[in-house]
């Protein structure tokens, strides 16, 4: 929930595209039987006999992905959940649909309940006519030349290199100074943005059992686990260090940016789209939980805070409406509601499946605390050896 994340790839749908067969009537076959006895009709039959092995002989269409009834050129987004503060906890996700929305595309969110990740293990991933493309920065640069839709068009090549540079700080290092607080503090998470996991899973499991198994899971190996962070590099030095790198991060946008309305100017780029992205999962966190980030923001960066407000008012006038209802498509026009059949069906296959889901978290749960002391025994002897 807090990134392009690694996980199990979920199976994809594979789906035929029917081909169209003809079917002979007395009038066809008539007009066959003539064609062969008529002047000229050896010619024609053989005509036709190429044109049917011709038909024969073409491949029928497959398309690998989750979304086989897709209309051309539209955009179908996969990503998290909603929730009440903002429109994703992923800064990835957030960045992919404020381009999409910046650059004027088509696109739809799919509601999948975060069952699915890309071929690749990660979310975000779209699904554009019949093809998969995965990792945001990938995501953008295709789309941009599908669509001729460069919001980068305006800058010089000084400018582009700038951007690139500040985009690799951003997403290199700032967005990691945030996931370690997240892992070192996942209460904080789910109080900070108030995430509803019945609503954002898709399930009836008791948010208690889930909020416990989140509590105790997020960190270790959900999304940006822990050991991911301490990978990376971030998380071997000590919070106030961390903190101090963030900050100085934010001080360096904050020079940046100046008193313009966007980093280079009056019009949005892909910076101020991939600042806005991270830098809205500080600002909008609730007041309730602790983030010196979230303060230092706020008192000593308060043009970030005004850049932030005006990316919101430019690409998610409709913010209102995705959070308090945390529609994922508020942007479409919605059809007809349609009638419920087999209700009672339904109902008693949700249950089942539920029923399931608890005993998978169950059993993960057990799996965890093993695995947690076996990591606490094997942390030991390494101090041990090391002394």
């Amino acid at each position: 929930m807090a990134t392009e994340v690694d996980n199990k790839q979920n199976p994809v749908v594979e789906e035929t595209a029917p081909v169209e067969k003809k079917e002979d009537t007395p009038a066809t076959a008539a007009a066959g039987e003539e064609q062969k006895t008529g002047e000229g009709g050896g010619q024609n039959n053989a005509d036709n006999h190429t044109e049917a092995a011709a038909a024969k002989a073409e491949p029928p269409v497959k398309y690998s992905v989750h979304k086989t009834n897709f209309d051309k050129d539209v955009v179908y987004l996969y990503q998290f959940s909603r929730t009440p503060l903002l429109p994703s906890l992923s800064p990835y996700c957030l960045k992919v649909e404020t381009w999409l929305r910046l650059a004027g595309l088509k696109y739809e969110n799919v509601d999948h309940k975060t069952k699915y990740r890309s071929k690749k293990g990660l979310l975000p991933f779209i699904e554009l006519n019949g093809e998969e493309i995965a990792d945001s920065a990938i995501i953008i640069k295709e789309l941009t030349q599908k669509f001729n839709q460069d919001i980068d068009a305006g800058l010089t090549q000084e400018q582009k290199n700038i951007a690139h540079a500040t985009v690799s700080m951003i997403e290199n290092h700032l967005v990691w100074v945030l996931f370690w607080w997240r892992t070192k503090f996942p209460e904080s998470v789910l109080k900070g943005y108030k995430v509803n996991l019945q609503h954002a899973l898709g399930t009836r499991i008791p948010n208690g059992i889930l909020n416990f198994f989140f509590k105790f899971s997020y960190g270790r190996k959900w999304f940006q686990g822990s050991k991911k962070v301490k990978a990376q590099g971030m998380g071997v030095h000590k919070p106030e260090e961390i903190e101090e790198f963030g900050k100085h991060d934010l001080k360096v946008l904050s020079d940046m940016l100046a008193d313009k309305p966007f980093f280079f100017g009056d019009e949005p780029t892909t910076l101020d789209v991939v600042s806005f992205a991270v830098l809205s999962q500080l600002h909008f966190i609730s007041k309730d939980v602790n983030l010196p980030l979230r303060d230092f923001m706020s008192a000593s960066c308060p043009n970030l805070v005004g850049h932030v407000s005006r990316m919101k008012e430019r690409c998610f006038p409709d913010w209102d409406e995705i959070c308090t209802k945390l529609d994922l498509n508020a942007h479409l026009p919605k059809p007809e509601p349609e009638a419920k059949e087999g209700k009672e069906g339904e109902t008693e296959k949700k249950t089942e499946q539920e029923s399931a889901e608890t005993e998978k978290i169950e059993k993960e749960l057990e799996k965890d605390k093993s695995d947690e002391k076996t990591e606490k025994v094997e942390e030991n002897k390494e101090k041990e050896e090391s002394k």
